[in-house]
């Protein structure tokens, strides 16, 4: 890489539920925040990229408009839970590419209440209730189960691990510790996923201002790769939810890290935190294989063993995960951006992580697309 990408400033609008701001209100909020960190004003960046699935037409026109901050290239970018990383991606290649100097990256999301919907999936679908949610997630839980050892007590150890983390973030939507006994007595969903091992789709935004360095100074951003399925999967989907056709296919998250581990020069033995895709517990699981960060089949073990507890090898979503923020879909990939820049910054408090270099954030959209992006903090 021959250009380095600094992270400027960052911005985050807490997730939860707020009936008086409109998605552009929140959207103005975490924009705001990162140019003030970043003293970037109008005219100072030359380029936008806004990551919204549910906002509408021209939903970073809106926010920008409303700081009256037009005239760029605005770009909205839809990727489903990863659109805010695939914005990032777009962001740090405008830069790496001469296009730009400095550029504003964004996402935000005000989400129905209720079970996520998707216009990807066909009506007779979600007629049949194959929609995305729950039925996958538990189809995909259970091939977890079956293949890697997983039990619902480790389902629950996510959950518990996830929102301890969580009470220490005040922007998250839940803020309390939670027993695995807790855990395991709320409501059947779709076996074997309880309610409270699914995310809540809630509302929130979250910005980063990007600029060109000479030489790593702060925090760079070492990759950021975005990858879509392979044909072969099951149902339109490649998570893999009910499996593929051939099992040899690499998933989209597989796919992402590899190229991200590559574009940075690293492996995973590399990383120091991690902030990965939690929509149900089973997802955190399954991403410990396909991140590299245990080998196929031992996700169970990995977690059995400490290893992405706060005092552990490898902290996983210290931030609480979306098992604790909740998911604003645009906002999700940026909020973990944002979490791991104060990572290594050695700003994150509570839940800091002792001695944090390298981070990396994951996050799956629709089943279609997964982003890694790998972030350096430099002395």
């Amino acid at each position: 890489m021959s250009t380095a990408v600094a992270v400027a400033g960052i911005g985050l609008h807490p997730f939860g539920r707020f009936e008086r701001a409109t998605v552009t209100d929140m959207g103005v909020s975490a924009v705001r925040a990162a140019l003030r960190e970043a003293d970037v004003g109008r005219g100072d960046f030359q380029a936008a990229f806004c990551g919204t699935v549910y906002s509408g037409v021209a939903a970073g026109h809106k926010v920008l408009g409303a700081l009256g901050m037009t005239g760029i290239p605005i770009v909205d970018v839809e990727a489903g839970c990863a659109s805010g990383g695939a914005a990032l991606m777009l962001g740090a290649g405008a830069i790496r590419s001469g296009q730009h100097d400095t550029v504003l990256v964004f996402g935000m999301e005000k989400m129905p209440k209720g079970i996520i919907r998707s216009s990807f999936f066909e009506p007779w679908r979600e007629e049949a209730g194959l929609a995305a949610t729950p039925a996958y997630f538990a189809l995909r839980a259970q091939r977890l189960m079956r293949e890697s050892g997983v039990t619902v007590d480790h389902l629950a150890q996510v959950v518990v691990k996830n929102r301890r983390n969580g009470a220490h973030n005040p922007d998250a939507l839940f803020r309390s510790e939670v027993s695995a006994a807790d855990v395991l007595a709320s409501r059947l969903v779709c076996d074997p996923l309880r309610l409270w091992m699914l995310c809540s789709p809630d509302e929130g935004a979250a910005a980063v201002v990007l600029r060109r360095a000479d030489a790593g100074t702060g925090v760079t951003v070492e990759a950021a790769a975005l990858r879509s399925h392979l044909p072969g999967s099951v149902l339109g989907e490649a998570t893999p939810m009910a499996g593929l056709v051939d099992d040899s296919f690499p998933s989209p998250t597989g796919l992402a890290a590899q190229a991200a581990y590559i574009e940075a020069g690293i492996g995973p033995d590399d990383l120091d935190v991690v902030e990965c895709q939690d929509t149900d517990a089973a997802r955190e699981l399954l991403s410990y294989e396909e991140l590299g960060l245990c080998a196929k089949g031992d996700a169970a073990r990995f977690l059995e063993a400490g290893s992405p507890e706060m005092a552990g090898r490898l902290p996983v979503n210290p931030s609480g995960g979306l098992l604790s923020k909740g998911e604003p879909l645009g906002a999700s990939a940026l909020g973990q951006v944002v979490e791991l820049v104060r990572q290594l910054r050695g700003r994150a408090g509570a839940r800091q992580v002792d001695s944090a270099r390298v981070a990396l954030a994951h996050t799956v959209g629709r089943g279609a697309n997964a982003c890694v992006v790998i972030l350096r903090g430099n002395p």
